[in-house]
This record gives structure tokens, sequence and C-alpha cells, in this order.
């Protein structure tokens, strides 16, 4: 397996499997995640603009909207904000409606 010292931490607005592989799902405290973006570094992978909010202000980052096409690297973690509610197709939610409906944090690492 790469060493997942060489990839910056993903961010997600999802736990989305962005290619063929395998994934594990786990779930991740505020603080240890807050430890991996600032051993790692990070890149956002992040398409709503009060989610990067949300995830700016409680994981103490600069985390800017950035809908790219990703792929996660074999041996990369990815941290991801799921939500406790899934939205109606089409709605996109405020900062408000985010902190209403609640969320978790997720650690997504790409096994194979």
């Amino acid at each position: 397996m790469a060493e997942s010292t060489k990839f910056p931490i993903a961010l997600f607005n999802g736990t989305v499997a962005t290619t063929n592989g395998l994934y594990k799902i786990s779930d991740i405290s505020t603080n240890e995640a807050k430890a991996l973006i600032r051993e790692h570094g990070h890149i956002s992978a992040i398409g709503h603009e009060a989610t990067a909010e949300v995830m700016s202000e409680i994981l103490e980052a600069k985390i800017e909207m950035n809908r790219i096409q990703f792929q996660q690297e074999v041996g990369q973690k990815a941290i991801v904000l799921k939500l406790n509610v899934r939205p109606a197709e089409g709605v996109i939610l405020s900062r408000q409606e985010i902190e209403a409906i609640g969320y978790c944090f997720k650690l997504m690492e790409r096994l194979a």
C-alpha cells in the first residue's frame, strides 16, 4: 500500500468513491481531523460554499469551495463532512441549514 504521508488529506462533502477501489470509512473526531490536516496539508474537493465555510471554522483551516474532478489515490485519506439527513434533490443548503440538520466527520481511506 502507498504511504499516506505523501498525499494531502482530501476533503469531501459526501462519502463518494471517486474511482474504483477498496475503501474503509470510519468515524473521526474533530481533533483527529484537525491533526491530520496540520500534519499532511489538504486538498479541497468541497463542492458547496456553505460546507467549505463550516469545515473552515470547525477544522481551523482555510478551506475553499473547489468543484474539481478528484480521484483519491491508494493510501490517501479523506475527511468527509456527512450530513445527518439527506437533503431533497437539487437543494443547496445554507450554512445555517447545515448546522440545523447536523453532521459528523468520517475518515475515508482508499486501501486498494
